[in-house]
């Protein structure tokens, strides 16, 4: 069931005109910085793969995958791409690519599942990356480090954004802040893991919360993660659990926190046997991927995906992603949001 948040007293900051040099104007800019930042290299990838090859993300465990049969193989289904995070690690073996070193690419999805709203589309557009790192590095220091320097990208961009349109006045705190979905739990154990996120942000404004996918002490997770692709339940060095995490700002525009990244370190051969023993999805040790990684086949790896149309909506403070991207809208949302100022594509 679609959903609409109406801030009052919204007025675009930028025509539409405005809007799509804008939109050109941080792609280009935060694409440079976050491959020379992560020392990325562009590939080209795929918009559907092969079903059944367990190469495609099932994200949150549950999303179905949009599917269509190919006549020249014999109406073999091939499913479009939720995201990328099992096609690029598969890639940075056939590159050959060496640790410290890695791809990122435009994904672009369709989620049939999305309920919809300002946030979130039935079109997804993300800079997927996945970069080759040592089993030393598979340390949450580590993962923090690479959070501080995507950040420091977005800053950057934010900079530029503001130099280049005087009207948008910046808004993003110098710093990130890291807590853990546990530490959060215990902060503010009578609220939703959505409520804890939105007070979290409000109180930092840029917050990345590690650990999402492993129950908490509570016996919830703070939120879904599929068992093959992020790394949710290796104790790190800190004795906390979990190698990923979301990247989350407190958006004054809507009120509430949003999220621009989910990332992590990937799962090595026993942290994958482990989860997939967690979650019951013991049959997956036999598809393409998984018996990829578990013969040693696949390097070690950090990855995850930036929106690239909510970057550019935070950036050039529109409220609702419709103004940035061309997608399909529900008629009396659209009706709505030109009552209330918003101009959907």
């Amino acid at each position: 069931m679609s959903k609409l948040i109406k801030p009052d007293g919204y007025k675009a900051l930028l025509d539409m005109k405005q809007t799509e040099q804008g939109i050109k104007l941080i792609k280009e800019f935060f694409q440079q910085n976050i491959s020379t930042e992560l020392r990325l290299r562009r590939v080209t990838a795929p918009l559907f793969v092969l079903k059944g090859l367990g190469i495609n993300d099932d994200l949150n465990g549950v999303e179905r995958a949009v599917t269509f049969p190919i006549k020249d193989l014999g109406d073999a289904r091939a499913e479009v791409v939720h995201s990328l995070a099992k096609w690029k690690r598969l890639s940075l073996a056939e590159y050959e690519v060496e640790p410290g070193y890695g791809i990122y690419t435009d994904m672009n999805a369709i989620r049939a599942d999305e309920e919809l709203d300002n946030l979130h589309s039935l079109y997804v557009d993300q800079w997927d990356w996945e970069a080759v790192i040592t089993n030393e590095q598979r340390t949450s220091e580590y993962l923090r480090n690479v959070v501080e320097r995507i950040y420091s990208a977005i800053r950057r961009t934010e900079y530029l954004t503001c130099e280049t349109y005087p009207q948008i006045k910046p808004f993003l705190p110098e710093k990130i802040t890291f807590v853990h979905s546990e530490e959060l739990l215990q902060m503010y154990p009578d609220m939703t893991p959505k409520e804890r996120e939105d007070a979290i942000c409000k109180k930092y404004g840029a917050v990345f919360i590690i650990g999402i996918g492993a129950e908490l002490s509570n016996g919830e997770k703070h939120d879904g993660r599929a068992p093959d692709y992020d790394d949710w339940s290796t104790m790190a060095e800190d004795g906390r659990q979990g190698l990923n995490g979301d990247i989350l700002i407190w958006y004054p525009v809507l009120g509430r926190s949003f999220e621009l990244s989910s990332m992590g370190i990937r799962v090595n051969k026993e942290s994958l046997l482990r989860q997939l023993a967690m979650t019951g999805k013991e049959d997956r040790q036999s598809l393409y991927f998984h018996q990829k990684l578990l013969n040693d086949e696949l390097p070690l790896c950090i990855g995850g995906g930036i929106g690239q149309s909510r970057l550019c909506m935070v950036l050039l403070q529109k409220a609702h992603i419709g103004e940035i991207q061309a997608s399909i809208w529900p008629d009396d949302m659209r009706k709505e949001c030109k009552e209330w100022g918003m101009q959907l594509i």
